[in-house]
């Protein structure tokens, strides 16, 4: 991790990164990055969140698109859309919102022509093979 939101920190506004960040305090904006998101235990993120992968330990309200993997800690709230290729939801974790799996197409905004239509196709399904 490149980049860190300490635990007394509270950020307001977008932030946009190469690299990945570890949240430990709160942000209110969206985070942007190529890299990894940690979010931990006392972390909150109001905003939305792209990244290659995430790991929740603490607290987002906003949509969730990775190009990998999600783990959901024990702790964890989110509040929001998840896209992703592979889920990990440990016990104890809360989830509000629609889960759409990734196939073999890129990461793009289509994302927003989804968030308000129905569930994944049987075509989509077949594409999760874990």
């Amino acid at each position: 991790m490149n980049s860190m939101v300490g635990q007394d920190a509270v950020f307001q506004g977008d932030i946009k990164l190469e690299e990945g960040i570890i949240v430990y305090g709160i942000v209110y904006g969206n985070i942007q990055t190529q890299g990894a998101v940690r979010v931990s235990r006392t972390g909150k993120v109001h905003g939305n969140i792209v990244s290659s992968d995430i790991h929740i330990g603490g607290s987002v309200e906003g949509n969730v698109v990775v190009e990998d993997r999600v783990v959901l800690g024990e702790s964890s709230v989110l509040n929001g859309n998840l896209t992703y290729k592979s889920l990990i939801i440990e016990e104890g974790a809360q989830f509000q919102g629609q889960c759409i799996i990734l196939g073999n197409e890129t990461l793009n905004d289509d994302s927003q022509e989804i968030e308000g239509g129905g569930p994944s196709t049987s075509e989509d399904s077949s594409e999760y093979d874990e």
